[in-house]
């Protein structure tokens, strides 16, 4: 009896909408953009578009903020694309998107985690980060990241159980001068 009380703990999920169920598909659509002909046109045909939940514009002043260039040879070391859309100014813009997949299963004893004395969870999931810089209406560069795989336990311990935070929810009546 006590081994099916597991499947009473508390489930959870969080994801950011967007045209990717994985890490790998969100790394293949940003791979699939050619900077230099890929249009604005055909991301949003690919999904990413300024009215996705997930996606940022960036105007010019963002972009700079993101590349400092205040040390020696720094616009010879920088990507070509990169280096058009600093010397383009106003006409440069771009996308930022985040996008992340997290579950959270509360595992281990219920009875412990239903009073309050030990809470496990696991979490997994992925996050996916990228930057596309734009001229007008063509791509000019492409940067990702973010966490291929996301693996975590927590473990909350309450020795007091309940009673743990009892002081926080018993005041000392306020006191009006």
């Amino acid at each position: 009896m006590l081994s099916g009380c597991a499947q009473l703990l508390p489930k959870s999920a969080s994801e950011i909408a967007s045209p990717w169920k994985s890490f790998e598909e969100a790394k293949a659509a940003i791979e699939r953009i050619e900077p230099g002909h890929t249009t604005l046109a055909e991301l949003r045909l690919q999904g990413i578009d300024a009215t996705n939940p997930n996606v940022q514009l960036l105007n010019y002043s963002d972009i700079v903020l993101r590349f400092p260039m205040n040390w020696v040879g720094a616009r010879d070391a920088m990507d070509a694309g990169l280096r058009q859309c600093l010397e383009a100014g106003k006409a440069c813009s771009g996308f930022a998107i985040t996008v992340r997949e997290e579950r959270r299963e509360r595992v281990g004893n219920f009875w412990l985690d239903a009073l309050r004395f030990k809470r496990e969870t696991d979490i997994t999931g992925w996050s996916f980060n990228a930057l596309l810089l734009t001229i007008d209406d063509r791509v000019v560069y492409t940067l990702y990241g973010g966490q291929p795989m996301l693996r975590a336990h927590e473990i909350a311990r309450n020795p007091l159980g309940p009673l743990q935070n009892w002081g926080d929810s018993v005041k000392p009546p306020d006191i009006i001068p």
